[in-house]
């Protein structure tokens, strides 16, 4: 089961990254490629710093359960 959620908290921890990455230095690119999508969920620095920040505190916590033991 721990593998479940490591496997979670990865994948997690990737889309916020790139998520970040898109937000701070392609916003321009974002707003081109994904007009529809941009307008609906835009993609701002405050949020996606948010959102990395809750990944990592999901990260602390699964690291103080041993959810990473087994890995």
């Amino acid at each position: 089961m721990n593998t479940v959620w490591t496997v979670i908290f990865v994948l997690l921890l990737i889309d916020s990254l790139g998520a970040n990455v898109v937000a701070w230095f392609e916003e321009k690119w974002y707003k081109k490629h994904f007009r529809t999508l941009s307008r609906v969920l835009p993609l701002t620095k405050g949020w996606t710093a948010m959102y990395l920040t809750l990944v990592i505190i999901l990260g602390i916590a699964l690291y103080q359960y041993g959810a990473f033991a087994g890995v």
